[in-house]
């Protein structure tokens, strides 16, 4: 579906994209492309649909105008109410699309039909970008932090949503987010970019596993999770924490029993995006070094 064969974006004299491999995304796969705020997220997306001159090559099996797509930022003509841009934009009235009228219905969408795009908030703004996005039937749809401006349970009913939605449809999705747990169920790989370069990119089970172990415990850090840590080994963990990697059902049961004796909450994750990514960065800035 989609080939990113050394793909390089530079602005004046600063490289915002250098991806220094292929990139191979297969039909009907569920990326996410992860990364913190100017890693090259958003630049990705632009060079997949043309917007950005990019050195190396970009393979599409579909054409650029059949991409359907969700950019942070997006504008309408403000001389029309919405719903003429919205059966404008559907070719046809909304009353005779059924995807569109579950869509509206979903986002609570309809007062804002009647409003011009200049009078929409931010949040009202993505919402008919998304009820287009998603009613078109793309094979290949982009959602560039498809959640931002929106409220926190906004957020998670839209995850929710998009995970229902695109469970039986042939579609290759690309989503970038900074919100990693909003997509452990949405994709199935992960591309992680950092300053434009690829940190790794492959099924997001199986980076866990490379980076991680089979599961890791993580727990408070303090001197008696220290002293139950010292026989285990541990990975890099967020501040405050200990993790600890599991690679065979009896280190976990053994930490799990250690930590348990002296009364010690802990969690247990086999498909954390956040704790894989801080090992990935750090495999990957040794290994440069």
């Amino acid at each position: 579906m989609l080939v990113l064969d050394r793909v390089k974006v530079t602005f004046k004299d600063k490289v915002a994209l250098d991806l220094g491999r292929s990139v191979e995304i297969a039909d009907n796969d569920r990326v996410g492309v992860i990364g913190s705020n100017g890693a090259g997220k958003t630049t990705l997306i632009r060079s997949i649909l043309g917007m950005v001159n990019y050195q190396g090559n970009i393979k599409r099996g579909v054409s650029i105008d059949k991409i359907a797509v969700h950019m942070q930022q997006n504008d309408y003509i403000d001389t029309v109410p919405i719903r003429v841009i919205l059966e404008m934009l559907i070719g046809g009235s909304i009353k005779d699309n059924k995807q569109v009228r579950e869509m509206i219905e979903f986002f609570e969408f309809e007062p804002c039909l009647k409003k011009r795009w200049k009078h929409l908030s931010g949040g009202q703004k993505q919402r008919l970008t998304l009820i287009l996005v998603m009613c078109a039937e793309s094979p290949l749809t982009l959602l560039d932090e498809v959640t931002s401006g929106l409220d926190f349970e906004t957020r998670q009913k839209l995850m929710k949503k998009l995970v229902e939605w695109y469970k039986e449809r042939n579609t290759t999705l690309l989503v970038t987010s900074h919100y990693y747990e909003e997509l452990e169920h949405l994709v199935n790989k992960i591309l992680y970019l950092d300053n434009g370069r690829v940190i790794d990119f492959g099924n997001k089970d199986e980076l866990f596993e490379k980076y991680c172990g089979k599961a890791v415990i993580l727990c408070e850090e303090n001197n008696a999770t220290k002293e139950v840590a010292k026989n285990h080994k541990q990975i890099i963990a967020p501040d405050g924490m200990i993790a600890m990697r599991c690679d065979r059902p009896e280190d976990e049961a053994t930490i799990s029993g250690n930590l348990s004796k002296i009364n010690i909450n802990y969690r247990r994750s086999n498909n954390d995006i956040e704790l894989m990514t801080i090992n990935a960065k750090a495999a990957y800035y040794k290994g440069v070094k």
